[in-house]
């Protein structure tokens, strides 16, 4: 039984780790570019920012080589600030940007950038699975062409965009 539940445990935490279907993480990522603060512009709903706008994540390199995570938003149904500190590293080659984020001990769910603009300036963004999706940029908002091709790649992947947050930055 003891066997049982280790294997299960090993299994739910590799599963929290992968990709979904045919997303692939981009390749030549440059971490240091990446650090610093990243509006969130869209997102699936989950119950970890439930009711948030104003989202942003900030992210810091830590001296072990890891990557400090910070998310910051208001809820507006409390009237209050939250935020959540994490830790990410890569899944594998630092230059993929397949990443591991934690922000409770052990347990890890993945951070895949699956479109970055060259010049670092959106990133669209998966969990393991097609329940998790951000669109993320440097400003508080992207033009029409980056949402619609947000839109666009995310539902040729199997995400379902009708139930993309807006979210307010202001």
């Amino acid at each position: 039984m003891l066997k049982r539940l280790g294997m299960l445990c090993i299994v739910l935490l590799v599963s929290c780790t992968g990709l979904p279907d045919n997303v692939e993480p981009v390749s030549q990522f440059d971490t240091e570019q990446y650090l610093g603060t990243w509006y969130e512009i869209a997102r699936l709903d989950h119950s970890f920012e439930r009711n948030l706008e104003r989202v942003t994540a900030t992210y810091g390199l830590n001296e072990d080589g890891s990557i400090s995570v910070l998310n910051k938003g208001f809820n507006t149904e409390k009237g209050e600030w939250r935020q959540a500190e994490g830790v990410a590293k890569p899944m594998g080659s630092s230059d993929i940007a397949h990443l591991k984020v934690s922000f409770f001990g052990p347990f890890y769910g993945t951070y895949a950038v699956f479109e970055l603009a060259d010049d670092y300036s959106h990133a669209f963004v998966s969990g393991y699975n097609t329940d998790y999706l951000w669109l993320l940029a440097r400003e508080p908002d992207v033009s029409a062409e980056v949402r619609q091709r947000f839109i666009n790649e995310s539902q040729a992947l199997g995400f379902d965009t009708s139930k993309l947050i807006w979210v307010s930055t202001d």
